[in-house]
């Protein structure tokens, strides 16, 4: 089977590395909030074009610090996307705002600027805007648009560790930007963690106090925080994969390559294609297809294993049916949820088994 992610094919040398990171962290004898930690949010800060970075426990723990750092709270509206992990409008209703959902456009499931300036209400605070399947556009609209609005502009990273757009990383166009660490990701932990990067030295003073407790120093609490700290091992463990991140994202780009150039099958549609490859990191390679379900069977006989991301949109997940909304609906993402199918596109995938995923999903 070719699966959708295979840890066990990373190189030895990667492994070796982060077993002796683990062993580093161990024999210190210090396992939370330490140097480990500060020297990966030093480097991953860098990465990200920010001044500012702050480790925690999880993505979604990413987003929620980051609204209540500014402000973002009761009585607050955020608009973003129904096309999106739950995480996403999950942290926004955890940080006690209102999310609002927006359309997507259907040739790159992104949110559709049209469709958030149809939410905007004076109750609305900014835009969380969700980097999905690895994919950074248009930046320059985004920024354009909530100037204009006068609101703010959020990025969830989770999917695109480096993707860039005219050359500023993902996470450093608007107040702040939100990345996962999940083992999953482009940049993935053995385990849960996250990272919340910011130019504002102010929000990042406020993140640190409230991952952990809201403490300003030691068993003194100026704020009502939370227990959301990315620990010395997994920093250790990012530090020694971030070494390898350059190489691996370039492979990904080489394989949706393949992908785009070798897919030829009238029932299968792919999304559009980036306009520089600094825009796409390619986390997922989606494809469209009508009958998704046929093409999922069709591909696991053929030994190709897929996923859908994402099968219900936020809108018809059961917590969230009265969720506000586009007046105009949500067509859009909709039509994508029913037929959008990820098939394998990690680094380790070989040259053979790309073809043989190409050949399966043009054989259907």
């Amino acid at each position: 089977m070719i699966l959708m992610n295979d840890f066990k094919a990373e190189p030895e040398e990667l492994k070796a590395a982060e077993i002796r990171a683990g062993e580093r962290v161990i024999r210190s004898g210090w396992y939370i909030l330490g140097n480990e930690l500060k020297a990966f949010e030093g480097r991953w800060a860098e990465r990200c074009g920010s001044p500012h970075c702050l480790g925690v426990g999880n993505g979604m723990d990413a987003i929620e610090i980051g609204f209540r750092a500014v402000g973002i709270g009761p009585g607050d509206e955020v608009i973003t996307t129904s096309m999106t992990a739950f995480a996403s409008v999950l942290a926004v209703i955890r940080a006690g705002a209102t999310p609002i959902l927006a359309d997507i456009d259907p040739e790159t499931g992104l949110l559709d600027p049209n469709s958030v300036k149809r939410c905007i209400t004076p109750k609305t605070k900014g835009v969380l805007l969700v980097h999905l399947y690895g994919q950074v556009r248009a930046m320059d609209t985004w920024v354009s648009l909530c100037k204009e609005a006068g609101i703010s502009l959020f990025e969830d990273c989770a999917q695109a560790h480096l993707a860039a757009w005219k050359g500023k990383p993902a996470g450093s166009h608007g107040e702040w930007g939100a990345y996962s660490f999940y083992p999953t990701k482009n940049l993935g932990a053995p385990g849960d963690g996250g990272a919340l990067v910011t130019h504002r030295a102010d929000v990042a003073d406020k993140a640190s106090r409230l991952r952990n407790y809201g403490q300003s120093k030691r068993y003194y609490h100026s704020d009502l925080g939370l227990n959301s700290r990315l620990d010395e091992i997994q920093a250790a463990i990012l530090s020694a994969r971030l070494d390898w991140l350059d190489v691996f994202t370039k492979r990904r780009q080489a394989v949706a390559e393949r992908y785009r150039n070798g897919i030829r099958n009238p029932k299968v549609l792919l999304l559009a294609a980036p306009l520089e490859t600094e825009n796409h990191v390619y986390h997922l390679f989606p494809i469209l297809c009508k009958d998704r379900d046929g093409l999922m069977a069709h591909l696991k006989t053929h030994g190709v294993e897929s996923l859908i991301h994402y099968p219900v949109p936020v809108h018809e997940q059961e917590p969230c049916l009265r969720i506000g909304r586009d007046p105009k609906g949500l067509a859009a993402a909709e039509k994508h949820a029913a037929t959008c199918l990820s098939i394998p596109c990690y680094p380790q995938i070989t040259d053979s088994q790309i073809e043989a995923v190409i050949g399966a999903v043009n054989a259907f």
